[in-house]
């Protein structure tokens, strides 16, 4: 079970203080419970764990799994942007063998992700590696309009269209869609696409426990059962109205106590490489649910103890303005001893018979204490192992104590208006029909 250790803000807060924040959260947490709060018509992902274990979502993915393995699919292109892809992008990368490609691993298709950015270099590469495999594709918009995931897509469908023909291209690509609107739903149901529905209230970077990080997910060849048993245990957790043992309420109520006393950026911390997109996915997670109004805690990511190495001198000793929130993960799948060495040259005899795990483990308490030590406050967040069961734990606790913060803010936690402005610059300098005259100002500008 996903457990939350804040002794290591002791020496940053009093316990009076603490408290007080915690009252401050309970009532955050009321409000997102009794959904009377800003943005209150995109909940639905509160119960997704409990509802996507029952409803047959499982057995429809493993079909889509079943059925592509029958024809030797070996690549999937997954286009999406932000958290159309950022949540199946943490998990697969989390449960994927590190050297994966090099070694060749079979039995499930290598899933890449496309539609994330405009660049023509990464599309032509792209390109360059689908000529070589056997493609399928998931495309993941709820409009079929987002800038980014359109140009991929319509690249991506012309060519599985051009090798596989119309009719096989067409079982070839899943939608992942609105149920009933949009550019994307409406080529679906012309085309003759399989398609798993994105729910109105159900938002882009709280989606992964839907058929958004799901499919490609399952599709990669894990357990998503397994995925969403995990979230369902923080789901339960999450819904308690507890201070003392409700995690959510716990870190919400922290991280806001450090931000009102001067913290303005929090940098998410693990020492498994393993889970460094768990990083990004949950960047934008807070980001772009807390940025808004003048407020929000500025989310960074690192990964020790490579960082270390990179960031760690301004992290010990610069602008005193950070927290660090650590994932901590209790045992390591696999097992390597250090052996002691005749010449011992290097000086690490005295680590001779130790697990590598040890010396991590080691590194990260010590660089937990040196910054505490150097005036960074320690949040800590720990997870048994990685696997499917522990990235849903962590997965929803994050959801659900983003809901609480942002709330605690005073800001809506579930829209997202200023990513609108650079859209509209850059429809206007792409003379986008309609944006003629902005695009004319602007051009007047450069």
């Amino acid at each position: 079970m996903l457990k939350i250790n804040l002794g290591g803000c002791n020496s940053f807060v009093n316990d009076a203080e603490y408290k007080a924040y915690l009252d401050k959260a309970l009532a955050a947490f009321d409000v997102l419970e009794s959904e009377t709060g800003a943005g209150n018509d995109f909940l639905g992902w509160k119960k997704l764990p409990s509802t996507n274990l029952s409803n047959g979502l499982i057995e429809e993915c493993e079909a889509v799994r079943d059925s592509w393995k029958a024809k030797n699919v070996d690549l999937v292109v997954t286009i999406g942007i932000g958290g159309s892809y950022l949540g199946a992008k943490c998990a697969i990368e989390a449960l994927s063998h590190s050297f994966a490609k090099e070694l060749g691993s079979k039995g499930a298709p290598e899933i890449v992700f496309a539609g994330h950015n405009l660049s023509e270099d990464y599309i032509c590469e792209l390109m360059d590696l689908i000529e070589t495999r056997n493609v399928a594709c998931v495309v993941i918009s709820k409009s079929g309009t987002t800038t980014e995931p359109a140009v991929a897509f319509r690249i991506v469908k012309q060519y599985l269209e051009n090798k596989y023909g119309k009719a096989e291209a067409a079982e070839r690509i899943v939608a992942v869609t609105d149920a009933a609107r949009g550019a994307l739903k409406s080529l679906s149901t012309q085309e003759g696409y399989k398609t798993f529905v994105i729910e109105d209230n159900v938002g882009g970077r709280f989606s992964v426990l839907t058929p958004v990080g799901l499919v490609p997910i399952c599709l990669a060849g894990y357990d998503i059962r397994a995925l969403l048993e995990g979230a369902q245990s923080m789901e339960e957790l999450c819904a308690k109205r507890c201070t003392e043992c409700n995690p959510a309420i716990q870190y919400a109520a922290m991280r806001n106590l450090l931000y009102d006393g001067g913290k303005k950026t929090e940098i998410l911390v693990s020492f498994a490489p393993k889970l460094q997109y768990l990083g990004e996915w949950w960047k934008q997670l807070y980001g772009e649910s807390e940025g808004k109004d003048g407020k929000g805690i500025f989310p960074a990511s690192v990964n020790f103890t490579t960082d270390l190495h990179s960031m760690g001198q301004w992290i010990q000793e610069g602008e005193r303005t950070i927290m660090e929130t650590t994932v901590t993960v209790e045992n390591a799948s696999r097992n390597m001893i250090i052996e002691a060495d005749a010449q011992n040259l290097d000086g690490l005899n005295f680590l001779a018979g130790q697990h590598v795990e040890h010396c991590n483990k080691m590194a990260e308490l010590g660089t937990r204490l040196a910054h505490i030590d150097g005036g960074v406050p320690q949040l800590n967040v720990t997870i048994e192992k990685i696997n499917e069961y522990n990235l849903g734990e962590i997965f929803y606790f994050f959801e659900k104590a983003c809901g609480v913060s942002a709330y605690m803010l005073g800001v809506n936690p579930f829209n997202q208006p200023g990513v609108e402005a650079y859209k509209k610059n850059m429809f206007a300098l792409l003379n986008k029909p309609g944006y003629e005259d902005k695009g004319a100002a602007l051009r007047a500008r450069l």
